[in-house]
């Protein structure tokens, strides 16, 4: 059996996949992204090896790298960037979607699929952090909670309160103060989740989204953000069947296969 590797550098979260060369994942991991990128995929590659029971990236027919530190993964034949990577690994998980928008660490991207599950359109905040996984992290700890604890807070709120504040920074002082003032903090949360999904909405409207969309990265995980987003598009968002926080990976994976069986 011949195996394909992708390896998704984030600024978060560095993920890897190994497939076999029916496009089957046949191991994967999610780990926390370290100072140094290289060190990141390094450490990330060798737990999928090892789950495979191979040695070096060496006995990988083909390898990709991606995300913000593809440029550090040194045992890649080659890198593709995330965005392409997302629109594949989304393509090979439900090929209908055409539609993503993928939450990363410091950027919002919105994406739509060609048929090939290449990348038709696109568009990219990548200029601020307020909605990005980092300003969730920010929100999470002016609550004093988890992220999945987060996550669900806004689900049960009756009312909304608005969050005004754009910036990361100003956000989570405006959090404090409104926690503060013993405000609800599930209609807090649910303001926080409106105002995330609002930026969404340019981004998923620009990459051409029409009746329903996915989301990718580790915010896809927020049920909260799902159902605030679903209310600002319009629109459905699809939960898909593989984790979305390993899209990317997935879809440097399936690259990999793609080139490594045509190379033979």
């Amino acid at each position: 059996m011949k195996y394909f590797g992708g390896c998704d550098v984030g600024s978060t979260y560095t993920k890897a996949i190994i497939i076999d060369e029916n496009g089957k994942i046949v191991a994967d991991t999610t780990i926390r992204s370290k100072m140094n990128a290289q060190l990141s995929a390094e450490a990330a590659m060798q737990e999928v090896l090892d789950k495979v029971g191979l040695k070096t990236a060496k006995d990988l027919e083909y390898l990709i790298g991606t995300g913000y530190g593809r440029n550090k993964v040194p045992f890649a034949d080659e890198n593709i960037s995330e965005i392409s990577c997302h629109a594949m690994g989304v393509h090979v998980t439900n090929p209908e979607v055409k539609a993503i928008i993928d939450i990363g660490g410091q950027d919002v991207k919105g994406i739509s699929i060609d048929t090939d599950g290449t990348v038709k359109n696109f568009a990219m905040n990548d200029k601020c952090a307020a909605g990005t996984g980092r300003f969730f992290e920010a929100m999470a700890r002016a609550f004093e909670v988890t992220l999945p604890e987060f996550s669900k807070l806004s689900l049960k709120a009756k009312n909304v309160i608005p969050i005004t504040a754009q910036c990361t920074v100003f956000a989570e002082s405006e959090v404090i103060t409104l926690v503060g003032e013993g405000k609800p903090i599930d209609e807090i949360a649910a303001g926080i989740e409106m105002a995330v999904a609002k930026r969404c909405f340019v981004m998923a409207k620009k990459a051409g989204a029409t009746d329903s969309i996915t989301l990718t990265g580790g915010c896809a995980k927020n049920d909260g953000l799902k159902d605030a987003i679903e209310h600002v598009l319009k629109l459905k968002v699809v939960d898909l069947k593989t984790d979305p926080q390993l899209m990317g990976a997935l879809g440097a994976a399936e690259y990999a296969r793609q080139k490594g069986l045509a190379k033979k």
